[in-house]
């Protein structure tokens, strides 16, 4: 189980990468937009450079559902590879078979 506050920093980090995401994007836009002169574009850098360092979405940390653990994540189950076993082998994960030969 990982710590409770490393869990709820990501929570936080999602919650604002959700609200200044239609600002991001649409400074990012301006920002990588070639046919403006650059003065512009550096003005939507800078702008991008207030808003806070979390509400970039690369900060956000794909995490286990049951677990919170940071390593060894499947995107398509939302956990990591030790539940997915763990799961798998009980079978409470439809769809997956665990491999014999």
């Amino acid at each position: 189980m990982a710590k409770l506050s490393s869990i709820n920093k990501n929570e936080r980090r999602k919650k604002l990468v959700k609200q200044y995401a239609a600002k991001y994007e649409k400074l990012k836009a301006i920002a990588n937009d070639t046919s403006l002169d650059e003065t512009e574009r550096l003005m939507a850098r800078l702008k991008m450079a207030e808003l806070p360092r979390n509400a970039n979405p690369t900060r956000v940390r794909n995490r286990c559902a049951t677990t919170g653990r940071p390593r060894g994540y499947y995107r398509k189950f939302g956990i990591n590879r030790i539940e997915l076993r763990d799961l798998g082998n009980k079978g409470l994960i439809p769809g997956l078979t665990k491999s014999s030969w």
